[in-house]
């Protein structure tokens, strides 16, 4: 029972965070007469030697060290003696594990934040290096319409910003101080909590007791985003598997491997394990939740169970940011085989925005360039190879500048909205991502 019941073996992970919720606590207990200045200074030295024992690795664990509190607590006693023992005077073990997961998460996501910084700065440099390539864009897998290469990197760089806007979203809820809740009715000691808040660089206080020492809202959500977040890095993963089989994007060899087998396999797994990622990812957070849906108020062991997905996913996640940074700043798009993937039926929408251009309402113009795709079938030739007479037999009001249509750098030249895929948006992008990350850099 004693080791199914210990958490030592991963809640030692917040030792710096329990021994600063325990220097702020000792602190605020001398204020409301629980301990004399003298016992004070001694008990924030003996912690503080406690945190250079950690720090330096020399830590030792013993038998009864059932999580990260009872270990520092029984080493500062070892230290400074019977006066440890006052540390715990109105604090429960319930107030204080929320406050060091508190802690830990918000200095995690703001670590990620970072990290999210440089994915975006590096792919948007990587994108303007190659604004003038040009690529297939596809629906449903299906050939759709050209678009810049750059224009596809930002697309998938617009949803790790919204990410990135998410995490600095549930920072605010989740950096609030529980500490001096005490087990779940309060402190009788009157401590002050905004003083608690304000040495440990909390936002504020949690608002009521009960709540906040069975609060785990802000593990849930981190581990709702960081389940969205891997989606989105797996479907670039996808997006990339794809091309990369294409010989479209060639793959740096540090984030390939070979087969054990066949000596011409280069397989993408630094990508196919960003994809499988997400999965796992999915489950952490719906292990959670359907932990937390039956609990009744207050504290209960069950959550002791957050914090294994917890610590999983905030290593995943860094990992994986590590390596998609790595797998974009080293590939290869390979502009001969890019270009081969783009087909002339994709100009099909540009046939018909021809004829929209001189007045015809658009839902003829888009059966009258379907009609030219069907005719093209049927002759068993490419659509830019019919002629100006089969266009007119199509339609009159095509005329000899209608040839014109078949240019894909005109074709992308035209999506010349906010957000299109000419040249001079997408550049538009590059500069907003870059300035995004800067602002994630500089907070």
């Amino acid at each position: 029972m004693e080791k199914f019941n210990e958490s030592i073996n991963f809640d030692k992970r917040m030792w710096s965070q329990d021994l600063r919720g325990s220097i702020a606590y000792a602190k605020a207990t001398q204020k409301v007469g629980i301990l004399t200045e003298e016992e004070r200074d001694t008990i924030v030295a003996g912690l503080e030697k406690v945190m250079e024992e950690w720090a330096a690795g020399t830590f030792e664990l013993k038998a009864g060290d059932e999580d990260i509190h009872t270990a520092n607590e029984r080493r500062l006693t070892e230290i400074i003696g019977p006066l440890g023992g006052k540390l715990h005077t109105g604090r429960s073990r319930n107030d204080q594990v929320a406050t060091d997961t508190r802690l830990w998460i918000v200095e995690a996501e703001r670590d990620i934040l970072k990290d999210i910084a440089t994915l975006l700065g590096a792919s948007a440099e990587f994108a303007r290096e190659h604004i003038d390539v040009l690529m297939a864009g596809y629906t449903h897998l299906q050939p759709a319409q050209p678009i810049r290469f750059a224009h596809w990197l930002m697309s998938h760089m617009a949803a790790i910003q919204r990410d990135a806007q998410r995490l600095t979203e549930l920072i605010p809820r989740a950096n609030q101080c529980p500490l001096g809740s005490g087990a779940l009715a309060g402190n009788a000691f009157g401590v002050d909590r905004e003083f608690l808040a304000k040495e440990l660089g909390f936002e504020g206080v949690t608002s009521n007791s009960l709540d906040s020492v069975c609060d785990r809202d802000f593990v849930a959500e981190f581990l709702m985003w960081h389940s969205l977040f891997l989606v989105h890095l797996s479907q670039m993963a996808e997006d990339l598997i794809i091309n990369n089989m294409l010989k479209c994007v060639d793959m740096a060899d540090a984030y390939a491997t070979g087969s054990s087998l066949m000596p011409q396999k280069k397989n993408p797994d630094a990508l196919e394990l960003l994809r499988g990622k997400a999965g796992v990812a999915i489950g952490r957070s719906v292990g959670l939740m359907a932990t937390l849906k039956g609990l009744p108020r207050a504290y209960n062991k069950d959550l002791q169970e957050d914090k294994v997905p917890l610590f999983d996913a905030v290593d995943t996640v860094k990992d994986c940011l590590a390596i998609a940074t790595g797998v974009v700043v080293t590939m290869k798009p390979n502009p001969k085989m890019l270009l081969k993937a783009l087909c002339p039926e994709m100009l099909a929408t540009d046939l018909a925005d021809y004829l929209v251009r001189k007045g015809v309402p658009f839902r003829e113009t888009h059966h009258i360039s379907g009609a030219c795709v069907r005719l093209a079938e049927e002759k068993e030739i490419s659509i830019d190879t019919l002629t100006l007479q089969q266009l007119q037999e199509i339609d009159s009001r095509f005329e000899e500048d209608v040839l014109k249509v078949w240019n894909y750098e005109e074709s992308v030249e035209r999506k010349s909205s906010i957000g299109g895929t000419a040249k001079a948006r997408v550049l538009e992008q590059i500069d907003q991502c870059v300035a995004f990350a800067q602002k994630l850099n500089d907070a």
